[in-house]
């Protein structure tokens, strides 16, 4: 290379996982371009903000009818890059597209400006409430939902009325350009929505960026406390939504084929990989022999690559296989696989019984097409063991008469009775976790909050007969408020 010549760009492919095929070849982008990124959409933001609610409510809605347009070349691009069935990937935007069309609509009243109460000691005052937006938000994703999970972000940020720079999963980095290409065409070109593509240092990169007013971050509880370090240095806030060990209890009066259904669903859709996915399940002992012989059933009848297709990132497949190994070496039994059934990508459904509760099988989330399911003598030991991990992410229950009551009981963001996952489909409900889970919210109007600053404002409307926050006061005057007070709260 000569004095003159510019280094070359540093790129990296996207594979898929199916066939190891190369997808697309995307640039590694470095410190400044990130830099350059988050200083461009700084100009968009507030072209952004200007355009009030109605304004981006009607670019939104153009963005939502282009994306309805292009669904199934979308979902192409999630299929080849995540390796999942394209109905699957399908799926996916549909709930991705009615989750910005609510964001869209209903921006305004969650976040206009709004009237609240002065109460009677501050009678004088009009006081009133309104959310503005942060500016430039960063959104670092993941692979397994490639478009829905960062999308609960970006949606909600963008209606909320900020600009976006989007770093993808590595995995994953073509979904994130063709939504970024898709909207780039409906704003003429304005960086509204900006994809930033590499590896960990480009997430790091956006999270030291000044400019930066929030990171909303998708991932494992490890990286997720990476992403927190990079951010402390600047004081900049953020969202984290990490793994799960997601409960599902099946009470003694509970619909057994519907429950089982909910189990394998839950636990094996998408190949296991889905962080609301089920992956231990507490069966009252009434109904566990009656209830696991339907599991069993419904799990060997799935076919893989028809119905999941194979792990998105290799080293999943030995998560997987570790912890069948563990389940089995510590006394659990497998009814459905074992620890073959991770030999390749492609990995076969496994059920495990009667596995320790210190198995790794049960304390660490697996992230794959492994169920294990446990009797327990009753409800209350059911929800001690699904309370019992430092996961809180989501749940699910399966009982006739108790359902919200064992729900409530629950120490996790978000809890499906007598369905599956569906929480995470319906828009007016906030997403999240406590705990190793993470913490913020995404989706509802909780979810509009968390990409806004609150601002408070009290207008004096008349002075009031007795100056009591002024070097005015008097010792008439401050005894007149105590005898108010004494009035009004001492009783």
């Amino acid at each position: 290379m000569t004095a003159t010549q510019a280094p070359a760009q540093a790129t990296f492919d996207s594979l898929d996982p199916r066939t190891g095929e190369v997808v697309g070849t995307h640039p590694v982008h470095d410190e400044a371009t990130v830099h350059a990124a988050v200083a461009r959409a700084s100009d968009a933001a507030q072209w952004w903000a200007d355009l009030g609610f109605e304004g981006r409510r009607g670019v939104l809605g153009e963005w939502r009818r282009a994306l309805v347009r292009r669904l199934d070349d979308l979902a192409r691009v999630v299929a080849a890059e995540t390796g999942k069935p394209f109905d699957d990937a399908r799926l996916e935007l549909v709930l991705t597209i009615d989750h910005l069309d609510w964001a869209a609509k209903h921006a305004g009243r969650v976040l206009g400006t709004r009237k609240v109460s002065s109460g009677l000691l501050m009678a004088n005052q009009a006081a009133s409430l309104h959310y503005a937006p942060l500016g430039v938000v960063g959104v670092i994703g993941p692979w397994n939902y490639p478009v829905f999970t960062p999308m609960g972000s970006i949606a909600y940020a963008l209606a909320a009325g900020n600009a976006v720079v989007f770093k993808p999963s590595e995995l994953t980095p073509g979904v994130g350009v063709a939504l970024a290409d898709s909207l780039a065409e409906i704003v003429a070109g304005r960086p509204l929505l900006q994809v930033v593509t590499g590896f960990g240092e480009t997430g790091a990169a956006l999270c030291r960026t000044p400019g930066v007013a929030k990171i909303a971050f998708t991932g494992s509880t490890a990286t997720g406390k990476r992403v927190m370090a990079a951010c402390a240095d600047r004081l900049t806030p953020v969202l984290i939504e990490c793994g799960g060990k997601d409960p599902l209890i099946v009470d003694s009066d509970a619909d057994l084929d519907a429950a089982a259904d909910a189990a394998v669903w839950g636990g094996m859709s998408n190949a296991g990989q889905t962080c609301i996915g089920v992956e231990r399940v507490y069966v009252v002992d009434d109904v566990a022999e009656a209830f696991t012989a339907k599991v069993v059933a419904k799990a060997q009848a799935l076919t893989v690559g028809t119905e999941f297709g194979p792990m998105t990132m290799p080293a999943q497949t030995d998560v997987v296989r570790r912890h069948v190994e563990d389940a089995l070496a510590k006394g659990g039994r497998a009814v459905v696989g074992g620890a073959s059934s991770a030999d390749t990508a492609f990995v076969e459904p496994v059920v495990v019984l009667d596995v320790p509760e210190d198995s790794t099988a049960v304390t660490e989330e697996t992230f794959g097409p492994l169920l294990v399911v446990n009797r327990v003598p009753d409800v209350d030991e059911a929800v001690r063991r699904a309370n019992a991990t430092g996961y809180g992410l989501g749940a699910t229950v399966f009982s006739a008469a108790r359902g919200e009551e064992i729900a409530h009981r629950l120490r996790c963001g978000m809890v499906s009775v007598n369905s599956v996952i569906s929480f995470a489909g319906i828009p007016s409900l906030p997403f999240g976790g406590v705990g190793d889970s993470g913490f913020g919210r995404i989706h509802g109007e909780d979810g509009l909050r968390e990409f806004t600053r609150p601002q408070a404002v009290a207008r004096q409307r008349f002075a009031l007969p007795i100056a009591v926050t002024s070097f005015e006061r008097t010792s008439t005057g401050m005894k007149a408020l105590l005898g108010l007070m004494r009035v009004l709260r001492g009783r």
